[in-house]
């Protein structure tokens, strides 16, 4: 079921033809954008709460325990099969780059567990009816060329006929069974580290009411399609005990996860957060999205927050972040180990931003 390879009027991009400059916007054919299409975590744990649990295998070492970012199959006594799937509606109204944030966000599970990526396959879902045919194609464009990027092929896919542009991938990868980062493992008295700055779904609410500018397009694009290779290396330091990224149920939700995981408490310090520039700004304009309210919603009751803290830094701390950063728990020693690791790969933002301690729970301090 591999799919057919874009046609050369898609492979010159969406203005190839008068039909594609024609099209609608992207993100005005979907309800929400990017990781923000999530359901939020406490309805999603309604819908899942009567599931039943069927034996598993020994060999499945990751499953749907603890929320992990993948799962992870054990194939040998030197290889881990590492398997995920991600996708979504519009976040941005260029089909290219549309393309192209579907598939950093996708990968990003694999780096999250400590793995290399190997191969992707597509999940096309289009409303044939309503856009041309050369921006479906250069939307599929964009995941190969960023796939490319990774070193891995789309080997084959699925093609839907939708009332919402969806697109995302399959995603597999492998890692030595004893360097699976789990999002549970983390320790008493670790250092936590971000990988990118937040903010990503307050522009992308400002992109939707037509409020951003051309600098804030640029870089909403170059971080939700900047991709988080450091996981590779950061899987190979025995200091770094768990990892997880950052995605739709924004930087508490993910850090409650994690906390969870390990029962123990997560405490932030607020003002080594690092955001996006102008995020604070647009989101004291209203630029949010419903999926923050709703994050807020679902676990609000497991946060402390600061009497004093900002609506804006309230939004921000739930924003759903498309292709989000790596969150690590590491040992205080390999702290200059991990940022060092953040910096090679480009990631010029990554902060420290807490540590892991007794108790539940996540505070901001």
């Amino acid at each position: 079921m591999s799919l057919p390879s874009p046609t050369s009027a898609a492979a010159q991009g969406p203005s190839a033809s008068s039909s594609a400059a024609l099209a609608p916007r992207l993100t005005s054919l979907s309800h929400g954008g990017g990781c923000g299409c999530k359901i939020a975590p406490g309805v999603l744990s309604q819908i899942l709460k009567n599931t039943s649990a069927l034996p598993l295998p020994k060999e499945l070492l990751v499953g749907l325990e603890t929320a992990d970012d993948a799962a992870v199959y054990l194939l040998n006594e030197h290889q881990a099969l590492i398997a995920t799937t991600d996708f979504f509606m519009p976040i941005v109204d260029d089909p290219y780059d549309f393309g192209r944030i579907a598939a950093t966000n996708a990968i990003s599970d694999v780096y999250a567990m400590g793995g290399t990526p190997i191969m992707a396959l597509a999940i096309v879902g289009m409303p044939v009816n309503v856009l041309p045919l050369e921006t479906i194609g250069a939307i599929l464009r964009g995941g190969q060329d960023l796939c490319a990027s990774a070193g891995i092929p789309i080997a084959g896919g699925h093609t839907i006929d939708s009332v919402e542009p969806i697109y995302g991938l399959v995603v597999l990868g492998l890692v030595h069974p004893s360097r699976v980062k789990r999002n549970s493992a983390a320790q008493e008295g670790d250092v936590l580290v971000l990988g990118k700055p937040l903010g990503v779904g307050v522009l992308s609410a400002a992109l939707k009411k037509e409020a951003l500018d051309a600098d804030g397009y640029a870089r909403m694009v170059a971080i939700t399609t900047q991709l988080n290779r450091p996981g590779i290396e950061l899987a190979q330091m025995d200091g770094v005990h768990a990892l997880t990224d950052v995605t739709g149920f924004g930087l508490l939700g993910h850090g409650l996860e994690l906390a969870r995981g390990a029962s123990l408490r997560m405490n932030i310090a607020l003002a080594q957060v690092p955001l996006l520039p102008g995020v604070l700004e647009l989101a004291a304009q209203g630029m949010v999205t419903g999926a923050s309210g709703r994050n807020w919603a679902s676990y609000g009751a497991d946060v402390e927050l600061p009497a004093s803290i900002s609506p804006e830094h309230k939004a921000l701390l739930t924003d759903p972040q498309t292709s989000g950063g790596l969150l690590v728990s590491c040992a205080p020693g390999s702290v200059a180990s991990v940022l060092a690791c953040f910096a090679r790969g480009g990631f010029d933002q990554a902060a420290v931003i807490g540590t892991m301690g007794a108790g539940h729970g996540l505070q901001v301090g």
